[in-house]
């Protein structure tokens, strides 16, 4: 495993002069992922349209219905995670995972107006998603040289992010093109999300090499060694779950932009776009320099960007604050997501690397669903900028701890494996 002296893991040396190629499973797995997001932000663009508008449904059920799933996929992750484990099955349950959310387009199809249906399609795909996430990424760890992990899951967020920004623009086309036709979208939704299966059974191995060549110091953790155990992975754990508590929320942010320039509702859906093209430019090189300077600084100085959000939200809001803003989210996105994985992967053994970095993404998750509140609850009583106040605060506060945490070292009697020599 490669972590330094310290027991942290990081990017491990890369030999000079040697440049490497994004491995071949990496881009396979970034081209399903890319058509998956198209099927999946397909539907995600025209449902509220459909279940408020089309069948009647009020924004609280909807409401409802979306926050139940969303919150269910984060303890799911810890299911896809385990079962890919067992055998190394990661192809296998991610592919499943994959399957039910393309079905679950049929299944909107097929529900028509009734809201058990519909439920029952949503919770599909949620359950979808939930399971295939730390199996793939896993994959990706998998797959490829660690000292290039920045650069392979840089790679695979661009692409996923490619799918993000065109779904939306292929569902109004459709409906464009069909007059108003739901069930034209979630047709072609289907299709595409077949055809992401597609491409993950010819395309993505079962078996990366690399997982039966990664170097590891010292004898083999027994089969059985949880992730929690390692004292490297649990530093890492608790810098993503202390950082994801003082994460509002970007509904809050572009919530806060609409609010300072008095923007009509209609723009709220076109904020996120903006964010999301940043992090698609910044994906790769953020990823490249988090091989080559460090993850851990990555990771630190992607919050940082999104402090900076705080801070300048917390002046006056003006059309080049919402550039400000977006550009700091994109950015942040880009220095923290797909580093974050490569900064954990390696404190994980190959046998253990899906069910690993499945904790990582739950409490991650959970931890950003309490910020969130806690900022709404703030925002409730306090009133705007106080809660804002409060958040940078926090953040700020969160940040310094984050740097102790992932900084100090590992204590006498880590396991077997967690330690190897310091890079020169």
């Amino acid at each position: 495993m490669y972590l330094a002296a310290n027991g942290r893991p990081d990017a491990p040396p890369r030999p000079p002069g040697v440049r490497r190629r994004v491995p071949a499973a990496v881009l396979a797995l970034g081209a399903v992922s890319l058509v998956t997001d198209v099927s999946s932000e397909m539907v995600t663009a025209v449902l509220p349209l459909y279940l408020v508008l089309g069948l009647g449904l009020s924004p609280l059920q909807f409401g409802f219905l979306d926050g139940m799933f969303n919150g269910a996929t984060a303890l799911v992750r810890l299911l896809g995670g385990r079962l890919a484990d067992r055998g190394g099955r990661h192809k296998r349950v991610a592919g499943a995972g994959y399957l039910l959310s393309a079905l679950s387009r049929l299944g909107l199809l097929l529900a028509g107006g009734a809201t058990a249906g519909i439920a029952a399609a949503l919770a599909a795909d949620r359950l979808g998603k939930g399971i295939r996430t730390a199996p793939r990424d896993a994959l990706i760890s998998l797959s490829g040289p660690p000292e290039a992990l920045g650069r392979s899951f840089g790679v695979h967020r661009a692409m996923d992010t490619t799918g993000a920004l065109l779904g939306p623009l292929a569902a109004f086309a459709v409906l464009w093109a069909t007059a108003d036709a739901y069930d034209a979208v979630f047709a072609v939704s289907f299709c595409a999300g077949l055809l992401g299966v597609l491409l993950l059974v010819l395309y993505v191995p079962a078996a990366p090499a690399a997982a039966a060549a990664t170097p590891v110091a010292g004898p083999a953790r027994p089969p059985r060694t949880t992730a929690l155990r390692d004292p490297a992975f649990r530093r890492v754990l608790y810098a993503a779950a202390l950082l994801g508590a003082t994460t509002i929320g970007d509904a809050f942010l572009y919530l806060l932009l609409l609010r300072g320039l008095d923007l009509p509702p209609a723009l709220f859906a076109l904020l996120p776009l903006g964010a999301a093209a940043v992090y698609l430019l910044l994906a790769v090189p953020a990823g490249r320099f988090a091989d080559r300077s460090g993850r851990r600084p990555a990771f630190l100085l992607g919050h940082g960007a999104l402090l900076c959000a705080y801070a300048v939200l917390l002046a006056p809001v003006s059309w080049p604050t919402v550039v400000a803003v977006l550009a700091l989210l994109g950015i942040f996105y880009a220095g923290t997501d797909g580093v974050l994985m490569a900064l954990a992967a390696p404190a994980l053994p190959a046998h253990g690397r899906a069910g690993g970095l499945a904790l990582l993404q739950t409490g991650q998750a959970l931890a950003r669903l309490v910020g969130a509140a806690g900022f709404g609850a703030a925002w409730t009583l306090w009133g705007q900028r106080p809660a804002l106040w409060a958040a940078a605060v926090a953040l700020a506060g969160a940040l310094a701890a984050a740097w102790r945490i992932l900084s100090s070292p590992v204590p006498a009697g880590a396991p077997a494996g967690t330690r190897t020599p310091e890079p020169s």
